[in-house]
């Protein structure tokens, strides 16, 4: 069993947002009881690559395997951070984020839309790319605003990294929520993506023009500085880890 040590900011000092919307308070509610952990090696991976699996298959992305897990040749890059969300203990989601840019240019996305990203991120453009959101069918009746809380990473990443877009490669089905919720436009048409058995859209949202005014629509996608660090720094030699980090939107009164 591994331990974990969780990381909140009772030392800083912060106003509580208006969280007068009934949503808003809805996902407030519920990330007052979520866990974030960066899943790097045994226990944690097996459960993320179980319950990408489970929820793949559910909802027929996957073929049947003996395995009964969901991994690729992306889970392991320096680039990539993998996530488990936990509720009241219980791991509910999980979601993967790379970092691209041209020092680490490797990516699903990258690798699907080679043609379309390569050039750009030559021209010095950076992206966040999340992939490989999967959620517990049964807690995602019961936490109708998991999507938000789990999605909430990459909005987070994106105040870290400063990257040029946050990408979105999704069915088609899903791309009416990620232009509400993130602006996320469309940039080419459906292709094949490795591991799945249905096509992806590749859509992007501009973090200089959509960041600040998604959080400020979504208060609940606020974070400090401390929250970012702890979530996506890199470990010096020596130092305790994993880390369970904690939620801080709720000490925010503005956008960090």
């Amino acid at each position: 069993m591994q331990m974990y040590r969780k990381i909140s900011v009772a030392e800083d000092r912060f106003e509580t947002p208006d969280t007068d919307s009934p949503f808003n308070r809805s996902v407030f509610s519920v990330l007052e009881e979520i866990e974030y952990r960066r899943c790097e090696k045994g226990e944690d991976l097996e459960a993320i690559y179980r319950l990408r699996y489970e929820s793949y298959r559910n909802a027929g992305m996957v073929k049947e395997d003996a395995a009964r897990t969901v991994t690729d040749q992306y889970d392991d890059l320096p680039n990539s951070y993998r996530f488990g969300i936990f509720y009241r203990g219980n791991l509910v989601s999980t979601l993967r984020l790379h970092y691209i840019d041209r020092a680490n240019p490797t990516g699903p996305s990258n690798t699907v839309f080679n043609d379309i990203l390569e050039p750009r991120i030559n021209a010095g453009e950076s992206f966040i790319d999340p992939s490989r959101f999967a959620a517990d069918g049964e807690w995602s009746r019961t936490l109708r605003v998991l999507p938000y809380v789990t999605l909430r990473l990459a909005v987070v990443a994106c105040k870290y990294f400063d990257p040029t877009c946050c990408l979105t490669a999704i069915k088609e089905e899903h791309s009416a929520f990620y232009h509400k919720v993130f602006r996320s436009v469309p940039t080419t048409g459906p292709r094949e993506y490795p591991g799945l058995t249905v096509p992806v859209h590749l859509l992007e949202s501009n973090c200089d023009r959509n960041l600040d005014n998604i959080i400020s629509q979504y208060p609940f996608f606020r974070s400090t500085a401390f929250e970012q660090r702890m979530l996506f720094e890199q470990p010096g030699r020596g130092e305790v880890g994993p880390l369970t980090v904690l939620p801080t939107a709720k000490y925010l009164k503005n956008a960090a």
